[in-house]
């Protein structure tokens, strides 16, 4: 959900900067069962333009027409939406919608918590009832320093309001080591997830970032010349240069580093003789480390096209980061998510 939050703050920021004002609509409880759980946000603009959204439709329509009074009082508020009349989805979804009106000190912090890959917290103040509250509204927390969204009143020392608290980690990332044709589609598709995606390709290939539509960033390197500093437990690498001694020098490059997901291309064999390999080069690496290797990367879903393929890794990678067995949702039992 960061990457939703963090272009949530953009537009506002956009729209305040021309004059524009904006309300933020948070889900911040639920009863029942819903599309979306709570933590989810969207942002509303005075022209009715959405960024994000909170469920699959029909309650931002309901949520537009209950942001104008928000836009007219500059007062939060919360409205409840039941999902068991309307959607089917047997629930009832309490929203908080405040303005939003982050200041400049808020917007410097946290576009550089973003860069440092920091984490950072969001606490929403309500009650779980419809109506009008001054001092209901969200803060953010980077580090040691609260930054208020709104013009909310003593909501931290408001001791009989609920708190929704959300931790919210760095932007998930995807390093892409490899610059052909299916490294194009993957960033494709990865960007489109929401992930922040760098391409790292080899120093003699003539290609820049504008050949990868998507791309957060891009290197042109060797692999001993790559910086994986900023490799943490909130990345997933791919290696598709589609060339084994490649493969293996990067993957020598990545041994002190802890992302959570290494993909490699080709049958099982390749990736056998690739960490048969690595091991001889670097016999003291840690099985932490060896487990986090899957070869051939992707789910076995039939993928034949390089599009298939890209959604069959990244289907892959969000199971190892949710930590979740793949099957068709038809045959699990009980709740989709878990609680």
């Amino acid at each position: 959900m960061t990457h939703e939050f963090k272009d949530i703050v953009k537009e506002g920021i956009k729209a305040k900067e021309n004059g524009v004002k904006s309300v933020l609509a948070s889900v911040v409880a639920l009863d029942g069962s819903s599309y979306r759980r709570p933590g989810v946000r969207m942002l509303i603009l005075e022209n009715e333009t959405m960024i994000g959204a909170v469920s699959g439709g029909c309650v931002e329509k309901e949520i537009i027409l209950q942001s104008k009074s928000v836009f007219k009082s500059g007062e939060s508020k919360i409205m409840t939406y039941d999902g068991r009349y309307r959607l089917g989805c047997e629930g009832v979804l309490y929203i908080l919608i405040e303005p939003f009106n982050p200041n400049e000190a808020f917007k410097k912090s946290f576009f550089e918590c973003l860069k440092k890959r920091q984490s950072f917290q969001l606490l929403s103040y309500y009650q779980k009832k419809e109506g009008i509250n001054p001092k209901y509204g969200s803060v953010v927390k980077i580090e040691n320093t609260t930054f208020q969204l709104n013009n909310l009143r003593n909501t931290e020392s408001e001791i009989s309001l609920s708190v929704f608290k959300q931790k919210m980690p760095p932007c998930f990332k995807l390093l892409i080591v490899g610059a052909e044709h299916d490294a194009v589609k993957l960033c494709q598709f990865a960007a489109l997830t929401g992930w922040e995606v760098t391409i790292v390709s080899g120093a003699s290939e003539a290609k820049s970032i504008s050949d990868f539509p998507g791309a957060h960033g891009f290197s042109a390197i060797s692999p001993e010349q790559m910086d994986v500093k900023l490799i943490d437990n909130q990345t997933a690498i791919v290696l598709m240069t589609h060339n084994f001694a490649n493969d293996l020098r990067y993957l020598v490059a990545l041994k002190d580093t802890n992302p959570n997901y290494i993909g490699l291309l080709g049958p099982t064999k390749r990736r056998e003789d690739l960490l048969s390999q690595f091991i001889e080069y670097c016999p003291n690496a840690e099985d932490d480390f060896l487990d986090k290797v899957h070869g051939p990367a992707g789910l076995n879903i039939g993928s034949e096209t390089p599009q298939e393929i890209a959604i069959s890794i990244i289907s892959e990678i969000l199971c190892v980061i949710r930590k979740e067995e793949p099957i068709s949702l038809s045959k699990k039992m009980g709740r989709i998510h878990t609680l």
